[in-house]
């Protein structure tokens, strides 16, 4: 069997130093670093969700419509996607991750210095626990949560 023959069958052969002709040692590498990883972009989106929620003066994620229709269909069971997600698009390459936000922030706040801790902080989470590069975090603000306004969650339909 060739090198690459013996390659595509999922065995790498390297011969050692000093061994005898026909000798070989399988695998190659240490353990860790064989195979490959993948994370899927819901992976990303509910990271980036929980980092962007813990930023002070972000109120919620999602435009006014999606947050209404995410509500409905968090009552529903069998809801298929989760409000953690809401607000947020992940593309996931390789090695590298692209990012879009939608955020309410609150009445009173800086939006540009929400806006960089969202950032700083979702950076900092998503290389941490996936170690891909975030490339880009791109936050649109769809709305300010004034102090009066009520929440746009409709009335839950039994009590």
């Amino acid at each position: 069997m060739t090198d690459m023959e013996s390659h595509r069958a999922g065995q790498d052969t390297i011969e050692t130093p000093g061994a005898g002709r026909g000798q070989i040692r399988r695998g190659g590498g240490a353990p860790g670093s064989r195979g490959r990883t993948t994370i899927a972009d819901g992976v990303v989106e509910k990271i980036t969700g929980m980092a962007a929620r813990d930023v002070a003066g972000v109120h919620a994620m999602g435009s006014g419509m999606s947050r209404t229709f995410g509500a409905v269909r968090d009552r529903v069971p069998g809801g298929t996607k989760s409000g953690v997600t809401r607000g947020v698009k992940a593309e996931v390459g390789e090695k590298q991750t692209a990012l879009d936000l939608e955020i309410v922030v609150e009445y009173g706040v800086s939006i540009s210095d929400v806006a960089r801790d969202v950032r700083e902080n979702v950076v900092a989470a998503v290389e941490r626990m996936t170690g891909l590069e975030v490339v880009e975090v791109n936050i649109a603000v769809s709305d300010v949560k004034l102090p009066d306004e009520e929440d746009e969650e409709p009335e839950p339909r039994i009590k």
